[in-house]
């Protein structure tokens, strides 16, 4: 992909004057469209072009389209790609704006890690950060135009699931600081390997050592500092680090230390450690108070199915079946290991995207939690049905409704209970089943 700064009715300058009327944009007509401009995006099973005179009949004051037989009247835009124009106008807003932009890409924990930061940051400044997970091509242009003139900074999430996606990402928001949450086995099929993981992910140190931007550093990551030698950074995590963060436990709430104060999270998971710390780090490197700090984090509950703590009946649930790939799904099985409750089931769905090593990955997250104090494993999907069980706790079924009519629930009680999963699986519908 590429920017083009080529409109057919005005150029990018023209249209910016527009948008900074109301600093308004929408592509979706169901949402609001009073004052906005309204981008007329196209995808395999929809034309936005066809909505442009809903839009303007509904609020819009204009149209962008790239269909000449939907021009109306002036109202109406007609550029060259709907697309590239709505990327183009937010690079361009970028460039007018004194915010400073913190952005961050990563394998596993972008979202919690950005809300994170926002949490703690606007306890001081003016922020706008991503909204839920909104973090591609067409995401990253919305969130910089959602951004006004008194925006102190923005916080803006990248995802990317092919090389060269980070690199296109970075040119549009042009990040002042950087950050990646780790590197892990994700998105293979596009990627190729952990290699083209890190390749790819490292697109954004590449891009702040182009622009003397900084990198925020955890020094607990090897990978980490051995690709940002060459940057100017601010590293979190051991003693040796510019902001010593200290882990404590996880059982199951991550609490930490930093300096004299103490933290007590609403996040499970020792891999939260770290995304609670990058918060932490960038809050006291921007001049955020301890103890509004403090506050941010301890204020922070996460939803829709991230590492969330559910009571069901005598169950505790620990719901994290928001995504899955093989690196998350390996640090959620280790929390679970490391947990002191009793009795506890792991109930895991199918990783996908990982290309020809599916079965492999699969194979190996299984060996994990049959070798482990795991009591019962309960396996859903075509993938992990295929996998060869080693252990009588081992139970497995072809899909959910497999799962659903089979399963005998009657003995789940008192237990501590591991649901992980990719977002395909919809494995959040098992807490009907054990309703």
């Amino acid at each position: 992909m590429s920017l083009f700064f080529y409109i057919y009715a005005m150029n990018i300058k023209d249209l910016y004057n527009l948008y900074s009327k109301n600093y308004k944009v929408e592509t979706d007509t169901r949402k609001d469209l009073k004052n906005s401009i309204y981008f007329a995006l196209k995808g395999e099973n929809f034309n936005g072009n066809k909505f442009a005179e809903y839009a303007l009949d509904n609020g819009a004051n204009y149209a962008i389209i790239d269909e000449k037989k939907y021009k109306i009247d002036d109202r109406t835009i007609l550029v060259e790609d709907v697309l590239s124009t709505l990327q183009n106008l937010a690079k361009y807003h970028r460039i007018q704006l004194d915010a400073k932009i913190i952005s961050l890409t990563g394998s596993n924990g972008k979202t919690t890690t950005k809300e994170l930061i926002n949490a703690v940051m606007i306890k001081k400044y003016n922020c706008v950060a991503t909204k839920g997970n909104l973090n591609n091509h067409i995401g990253v242009p919305l969130t910089l135009l959602s951004m006004k003139p008194n925006t102190e900074f923005g916080i803006v999430e990248m995802g990317a699931n092919h090389p060269n996606e980070i690199d296109f990402l970075c040119n549009i928001a042009l990040p002042d600081y950087g950050y990646i949450t780790n590197f892990g086995k994700v998105h293979l099929e596009g990627f190729g390997s952990l290699k083209g993981v890190i390749k790819a992910k490292t697109e954004i140190y590449r891009h702040l050592k182009k622009n003397e931007g900084i990198a925020f550093i955890n020094s607990n990551d090897s990978i980490q500092i051995k690709n940002s030698k060459e940057l100017n950074t601010i590293t979190f995590g051991d003693e040796k680090s510019d902001f010593p963060i200290q882990f404590i436990d996880a059982d199951p709430f991550v609490n930490l230390k930093s300096e004299n104060i103490k933290i007590n999270s609403q996040l499970i998971g020792i891999y939260n450690y770290h995304n609670i710390a990058t918060a932490v780090a960038m809050g006291k490197y921007f001049g955020v108070s301890n103890q509004k700090i403090k506050s941010a984090i301890e204020n922070y509950i996460p939803v829709n199915n991230r590492s969330q703590i559910i009571e069901k009946g005598s169950n505790k649930i620990i719901l994290d079946a928001y995504n899955a790939n093989p690196a998350s799904m390996k640090v959620a099985l280790d929390n679970l290991i490391q947990l002191k409750a009793k009795n506890k089931i792991a109930i895991l769905g199918d990783m996908f995207e990982i290309g020809k090593d599916e079965l492999l990955e699969h194979s190996i997250i299984v060996k994990q939690a049959e070798n482990s104090n795991i009591d019962k494993l309960i396996l859903i999907g075509k993938a992990f049905s295929k996998i060869k069980r080693n252990s009588n706790k081992t139970i497995q079924f072809n899909d959910f409704d497999d799962f659903k009519n089979n399963f005998d629930n009657s003995e789940i009680k008192n237990r501590t209970i591991l649901i992980k999963a990719s977002r395909g699986m919809a494995l959040e519908r098992v807490l009907d089943v054990f309703s």
